[in-house]
C-alpha cells in the first residue's frame, strides 16, 4: 500500500527544518559540532564544553529544534505502522511537536528548581548538560534514521524495533555516563535516585503517550 503522499510532504518539511537548524549551529561551532558528533565513543565533549555551559546556550537550542522535530517524525511514523490507520493528520504532528517541546523544557525547569531548592545547582547543571547533549547527538542521528524509513527502506517494525534499540543505547550511555559521574552521591541517596527517576524520567513518558493517543 502507498503512503500518504501528503504526510511525507510533511515529513519533508520537518526534516529539512531540522538540517537548517543543525547547520546553524554547525556555523557558529564547528568545533563543538564535530566533538558533539563523537561523543558515543568519546567524552572529551562533556569535559571541554561543560565548563562552559550556560542556561541560555546558542548551540544546544539549536539541536534541540531539530530534536523536537526529529523525534516527532520519529514518532510519526511509528504512529502510522503501528495504528490501523495510515493517514495522519497535520493536527497530531503538531500536537506531538508541541507536546514533546513542552515535556523536555518543563522537565528542565523542575530539575532547576529542585536543584536550587536542595542548594546542588552545580551538580545538576552538570547533570543536565550531559543528558542535554546526548539527546541533542540522538535528534543527529535521527535524521538519516527518519530519511531511510520514509524514502529508502520499508517502515516495517522490525525495522522501526532497530532503530529505536540503537535510540535507547545512545540514552543508555547517558545515564551511564552520569551515574559514573555521580555514583557515590547516588548511592548515599539511593531512595531519592529511585524516585526522581520515576517522577521525572519515567511518569512524563508515560503522560506523553495518553495525550498523544488520545
Amino acid at each position: 500500500m502507498l503512503r500518504d503522499t501528503t504526510s511525507n510532504e510533511l515529513f519533508t518539511i520537518l526534516i529539512v527544518t531540522g538540517l537548517i537548524f543543525v547547520t546553524l549551529a554547525k556555523l557558529i561551532a564547528s568545533k563543538r559540532f564535530n566533538d558533539l558528533i563523537s561523543i558515543a565513543g568519546n567524552f572529551k565533549y562533556l569535559k571541554i564544553y561543560g565548563r562552559e555551559q550556560k542556561f541560555l546556550d546558542t548551540f544546544d537550542a539549536l539541536l534541540f529544534v531539530n530534536l523536537i522535530l526529529s523525534v516527532s517524525v520519529f514518532g510519526s511514523i511509528i504512529y502510522q505502522n503501528t495504528m490501523e490507520t495510515k493517514i495522519l493528520s497535520i493536527n497530531i504532528i503538531i500536537k506531538l511537536i508541541i507536546g514533546i517541546g513542552s515535556l523536555i523544557l518543563i522537565k528542565v525547569l523542575i530539575e532547576r528548581l529542585i536543584a536550587s531548592l536542595f542548594d546542588i545547582d552545580k551538580i545538576i547543571d552538570a547533570y543536565l548538560f550531559q543528558k542535554i547533549s546526548y539527546k541533542n547527538f540522538m535528534g543527529l542521528l535521527l535524521i538519516p534514521m527518519n530519511a531511510l524509513l520514509l524514502y529508502s527502506i520499508p517502515p516495517s517494525l522490525t525495522n522501526i524495533y532497530i532503530m529505536v534499540i540503537i535510540l535507547l543505547i545512545i540514552n543508555l550511555l547517558g545515564v551511564m555516563t552520569s551515574f559514573k559521574s555521580y555514583q557515590s552521591l547516588i548511592k548515599h541517596n539511593f531512595f531519592y535516585f529511585i524516585l526522581y527517576l520515576c517522577a521525572l524520567e519515567i511518569a512524563p513518558y508515560i503522560i506523553l503517550y495518553k495525550v498523544f493517543i488520545a
